[in-house]
């Protein structure tokens, strides 16, 4: 990946250009100390001036009026935010006329710039002054006040924290009251720029120690670059995210969001003062000394799917080359390719007006869509249907072209979304909410409404990444996700009554499910590790460390990300950019394989031929899970869990299916859906039992007495456990039912022994 420039034979400006932005995707601005407002058309190549700005107005920095459902924009309302070196920040119109100049700062303005939401903007300054304005230029708050100049600053993607940079300093300035800023030093050298993205929630800064550097918000350094030639003077997040520009004298640097270099290009600028992304992310404009503005595209990108390699190779063209016979399919577009995406047997391309979607099978017949919007800025694949995520929609369309849905929520923004925040799979779409980062929500595809009614997913911290498994049926479906505390849970979406979470690690940075089975690789703390049946959190926890496999990440070195998995392979991106695959063995996916489709015979087969404890564990939770009572005994019983093979025994012994079937279930934990399993077959005295030797002693009371049966057998059990920890009874329930009923040993054991007669008597019917 890399960037294609262009310049005009001849500068348009006379001056130094000091600030760029973009109005739409195709329309540029720039202006200049030469006092000049120009607009740039990229489809005509025609340069306009728009006006003249007044002799005294040096610019410092532009921002246009946010674009987007965040930003509440209405038609007509696009306003230009220009700040100048005589401390007035200026709002302008489309056609170039100043609506209205206010006296901002002693000295210069350096700094301007809304709100993502449009509802302010704030300006920063020499006199050290940070200060945030309501959209019509009226003051609402100092933010800040010191003695040091401050060069630059950003908003948080929520509007409710500002970034500035003072000296070495970098600081976080929550914007309520009496609340404490964080700060830390980040440089050698004073720092010029600074850049903090919605989507990642990352920030990075440039300085004249001629370092960029990639932060958290909390101050923890991921990446810290080698020394430029020359001062960072300009540097610009892409809007999801996924990448950030870093200009200098005469350098135009593209890097990855965990910091390292794609490509480098030295050009003929002088100092690039100001860059500005396009809001679908594959174009970049410059400010330069020299009076050019500098354009460039993002082109060379290249994906991997199985024996396919696509690779953007130009603005419009895009080439695929399938390896196993070193055949080529070269496409051509009528515009420009601005999203691109390889899996599941198709490609998706997606330009300014059209999504073209491709079959592997015939490459040549594509199936068009003609775009509403005409601004994607992600798009993610599954193996039954695609989302197009818009700027003020998100759209679910299936392979033939056919739209499926389009999902809404409360407060839903999708110009911040990226591939951490939303998921999709054949059966299931999940979104974290972007207000608030602890709810999850969830889709059923083909409706707009939450799965089964229910209310979103619910965390007790915010949720930094999220992921939906690919394999198996929508009965399989979970949800992978990593919070604030960087532990790792996983989530049912399916099924009945309360969704199950189960906690799987601790320490986990980066994540992904394979594309076709039910395992999961994430970086983990100083490891690689991937779990060969995740779901075995839900059916026992005991032996979750034993279904997993853990690499030593010293090979990916620090802060390394699982970028695929794709197959029996598991892609990691170093911090330096190469990439190293690590593998998992084939005898996982054929396990997998083997138990999806009852195979169990050929299952326990593979497991004493490889005679590996990961296998036999992974074995033991699938069968535990299709409760087949002979493959989980003998899979217990190869890892040493003799507990487990002891239980299953004494399941054996059980005449009754029904029964047997429910302490299968208890065995995995889900009491309340074992119990429901035995009412609903009558078996009443087995649910009132199953809770007395969990000792859930109010429930097993309350089944007894909404069924008018066996509460002499709970008080007598009561009674024994309270005599067996030498303790006296204090719950009030059982003190009123204590001289109620009396208690006869004979009895009960008589009736006991009815009830198991009673159920052989139901075996024999079945």
């Amino acid at each position: 990946m890399r960037f294609k420039t262009s310049f005009s034979k001849e500068p348009k400006h006379s001056d130094f250009v000091t600030c760029v932005d973009w109005n739409t995707t195709e329309e540029v601005y720039s202006c200049s100390d030469d006092h000049t407002l120009l607009k740039w058309n990229l489809m005509n190549g025609e340069t306009i001036k728009i006006t003249d700005l007044p002799n005294n107005l040096f610019p410092t920095d532009m921002h246009w009026f946010p674009r987007g459902p965040g930003s509440n924009r209405k038609q007509g309302s696009d306003l230009l935010l220009i700040t100048s070196a005589d401390g007035k920040f200026h709002l302008l119109n489309k056609n170039g006329r100043i609506d209205r100049t206010v006296d901002a700062h002693k000295g210069a303005v350096l700094v301007g710039r809304w709100s993502y939401d449009g509802a302010g903007l704030l300006t920063a300054g020499e006199d050290g002054q940070v200060k945030i304005w309501s959209r019509g230029g009226m003051l609402r708050s100092t933010v800040v006040q010191s003695g040091a100049p401050v060069y630059s600053a950003a908003w948080s993607a929520d509007s409710n924290q500002v970034l500035y940079a003072q000296g070495k300093m970098l600081i976080v300035k929550p914007l309520m009251p009496n609340s404490n800023p964080i700060r830390w030093k980040a440089h050698e050298g004073l720092i010029l720029k600074v850049a903090w993205n919605p989507s990642n929630n990352l920030i990075v800064s440039g300085a004249e120690d001629n370092r960029y550097k990639v932060w958290d918000p909390f101050g923890q350094q991921l990446y810290s670059s080698a020394p430029h030639e020359y001062p960072i003077t300009a540097i610009s997040w892409a809007p999801n995210g996924g990448l950030f520009s870093v200009g200098s004298y005469n350098t135009l640097r593209l890097c990855d969001e965990s910091g390292w270099s794609h490509s480098l290009e030295k050009l003929n600028t002088g100092s690039i003062y100001a860059l500005a992304w396009s809001s679908d992310g594959t174009q970049i404009a410059g400010a330069c000394a020299n009076g050019h503005c500098v354009f460039a595209h993002v082109i060379e990108r290249r994906l991997e799917w199985h024996q396919y390699e696509a690779s953007l190779t130009g603005r419009r063209s895009v080439s695929v080359r399938d390896v196993t016979n070193e055949s080529w399919e070269r496409f051509e577009f009528p515009d420009r390719v601005i999203q691109l995406a390889l899996g599941y047997d198709h490609l998706v391309v997606v330009t300014p007006s059209q999504c073209h979607i491709f079959n592997s099978h015939h490459w040549n017949t594509p199936t068009i869509l003609e775009l509403r919007e005409g601004s994607v800025c992600m798009l993610v694949l599954s193996p039954k249907f695609f989302l197009l995520v818009e700027r003020a929609s998100v759209n679910l369309y299936s392979y033939e072209g056919r739209l499926v849905s389009s999902p809404r929520w409360a407060a839903m923004q999708p110009e911040t979304m990226n591939d951490k925040s939303i998921s999709l799979s054949d059966d299931t779409l999940a979104a974290r909410d972007q207000n608030d980062p602890k709810v999850i929500h969830v889709f059923e595809i083909g409706s707009t409404k939450a799965l089964s009614e229910a209310p979103p997913m619910l965390h007790t911290i915010g949720v930094l990444e999220i992921a939906l498994n690919q394999g198996g049926s929508a009965a399989d479906r979970l949800i992978a996700f990593v919070d604030r505390s960087h532990d790792l849970f996983l989530a049912s979406i399916h099924g009945t009554g309360q969704r199950k979470f189960g906690k799987l690690g601790r320490m986990v940075q980066s994540l992904r499910w394979n594309c076709s089975i039910n395992i999961l690789a994430a970086i983990q703390d100083t490891s690689l590790t991937v779990w060969y049946y995740p779901a075995v959190i839900f059916s026992d926890k005991g032996i979750v460390e034993k279904t997993c496999a853990k690499n030593d990440s010293s090979d990916f070195g620090k802060n390394p990300v699982v970028v695929s998995f794709y197959g029996n392979h598991v892609g990691v991106r170093r911090v330096d950019g190469s990439l190293v695959n690590s593998a998992v063995p084939m005898t996982v996916s054929l396990l997998h394989e083997f138990a999806s489709t009852a195979r169990w015979e050929e299952a326990r087969k593979l497991c004493r031929l490889v005679k590996e404890d990961t296998l036999w564990a992974c074995l033991a939770a699938m069968a535990t899970k299709a409760k087949n009572l002979l493959i989980a005994e003998e899979a217990y019983a190869s890892i040493d869990e003799m507990d487990k093979v002891e239980y299953i025994q004494h399941i054996k012994t059980i005449p009754n299916k029904t029964v047997q079937m429910a302490e299968m279930i208890l065995m995995t934990g889900s009491v309340e859906e074992a119990e429901n399993l035995l009412m609903q077959n009558g078996l009443i005295y087995r649910a009132i039992m199953a809770n007395i030797h969990l000792h859930n002693w109010n429930r097993a009371l309350d089944l007894a007495t909404k069924n008018r049966t066996h509460i002499d057998t709970v008080l007598f059990y009561r009674n024994q456990y309270l005599e067996a920890l030498q303790k006296s009874e204090t719950h009030e329930k059982f003190i009123a039912l204590k001289d109620q009923v009396q208690l006869d040993p004979d009895k009960i054991n008589k009736m006991i022994a009815q009830e198991i007669e009673k159920e052989k008597l139901m075996k024999s019917s079945q």
